[in-house]
């Protein structure tokens, strides 16, 4: 399928300014979506040869947001490395997520392109890949193999025509839908849902720019080359699941740590 021209357009998540209500309403509607549809319980396999290859049971989870897919994805994780514990980041942290037994969230802001040393283990990154300019994730990268350490990113979106038709024309009904499931329920996000729509509009902008920001498996392959040399291997490629295609880039140290 034809991709479109990547743009690297703002996204009102990605900014400091973003009043907390909207910003609180945007990741709750992402939680109960990724709830929902558990897209990436699919990926656990994948992660638990990460960890057994690192020797490590710790994931270090970038971008995390509300928490991300993990209150489905680590059980499932647990069911094939029963040992395995994640440790929730982001820049901008939303405290008081309800997370599963092992995992955790650091509530005070975590770079993506300088993560402090002491957070060590498997790094993974969901729907945040598309956020960094390519200079920016290649920075990202190069660290994630400069310490030897794995790194997995995968995405939902996807950057065709198809695809974005598809936002123009469901995203805003699925708001609508899935806003009655947010629990706790806040008088706010109802007024900012249905009475003045602005965090369908938010919602809808975010997602469509999200996709034109997207790296397809090609993109990634130009993003990695170099990167790691020897001493480091990537691979990337389209994982379809529920009829849901799933970007990966898979980043690992040649030789076990």
């Amino acid at each position: 399928m034809p991709l479109l021209p990547r743009l690297q357009l703002f996204e009102f998540l990605d900014q400091p300014w973003l009043p907390g209500p909207l910003r609180r309403g945007e990741v709750d509607y992402l939680r109960v979506v990724l709830d929902r549809m558990r897209p990436y319980d699919s990926v656990a396999p994948q992660l638990a040869e990460l960890l057994r290859t690192a020797g490590t049971d710790r994931i270090v989870d970038l971008c995390s947001g509300s928490g991300g897919p993990w209150r489905t994805l680590l059980p499932a994780l647990r069911a094939v490395h029963d040992r395995a514990e994640v440790l929730l980041t982001d820049l901008h942290p939303v405290p008081g997520q309800e997370l599963p037994p092992g995992a955790q969230y650091r509530d005070t802001p975590v770079d993506a392109t300088r993560i402090p040393e002491e957070l060590t283990g498997v790094r993974t990154l969901f729907e945040g890949l598309h956020h960094f300019p390519p200079e920016r994730a290649r920075a990202l990268l190069a660290d994630a193999a400069a310490r030897q350490v794995p790194f997995a990113a995968f995405e939902l979106t996807q950057r065709s025509l198809p695809y974005l038709l598809v936002q123009l024309l469901l995203v805003v009904p699925l708001v609508w839908g899935f806003t009655p499931l947010i629990r706790p329920m806040r008088w706010w996000s109802l007024a900012l849902t249905y009475l003045v729509p602005i965090l369908p509009l938010l919602i809808l902008w975010d997602g469509v720019v999200s996709s034109l920001r997207t790296y397809a498996p090609e993109d990634l392959e130009r993003l990695t080359t170099g990167i790691g040399s020897d001493g480091y291997r990537w691979s990337s490629g389209v994982h379809r699941v529920q009829g849901m295609a799933i970007t990966y880039l898979i980043g690992q140290p040649r030789r076990p740590l």
